[in-house]
């Protein structure tokens, strides 16, 4: 759901970085966990930058100092799958997608989806060696509940750069 970023200023704040649809959802979610079992709650005090607390025995301690604030660097924030709202038709959460395994049109394995990437412009799917545009034209058929995607391999395209776009310095080698 978001994970914990550098320090901001000396009292313990912390930059938070959402990855919700509305980063400012991210406190609603409550109680959030990291993966070494500890739980902490946020309360926004500026645009990414946090105030936050460990809930220890069921109570909320704050972080209070850059030292404590800076041993929580690069914490990832998780919540219970539970807590999550239900995707809608043709919505997939990412992780859902991970694990499944990848079938040609005509139903051969290319093996199961290993990683899902995201950086910014756009979805895609690695598959073994292969990857592919998370799109309904290249992954017509997602079925969750039957643990499988179809995909449909787009044909490589290779386009050579012409020698009157490449700057003056440039020179192709024959």
């Amino acid at each position: 759901m978001g994970v914990i970023g550098r320090p901001h200023g000396v009292r313990g704040l912390l930059h938070v970085h959402s990855y919700t649809a509305d980063p400012e959802a991210l406190p609603g979610y409550g109680v959030l966990d990291d993966d070494r079992g500890r739980r902490f709650r946020l309360k926004w005090k500026s645009e990414g930058v946090a105030e936050v607390f460990e809930i220890i025995e069921g109570k909320r301690v704050a972080v209070a100092s850059r030292e404590a604030a800076h041993a929580l660097v690069n914490t990832r924030l998780y919540v219970p799958r539970a807590k999550l709202p239900k995707a809608d038709e043709d919505e997939f959460y990412l992780a859902d997608l991970m694990g499944l395994e990848a079938v040609d049109p005509q139903g051969k394995s290319l093996g199961k989806i290993d990683m899902v990437h995201d950086y910014g412009a756009g979805t895609s799917l690695e598959i073994g060696r292969l990857i592919v545009p998370f799109t309904k034209t290249c992954v017509p058929v997602v079925d969750i509940e039957g643990g499988r995607v179809t995909v449909v391999v787009p044909d490589e395209v290779v386009v050579e750069p012409q020698p009157d776009e490449l700057p003056q310095d440039v020179v192709l080698s024959q």
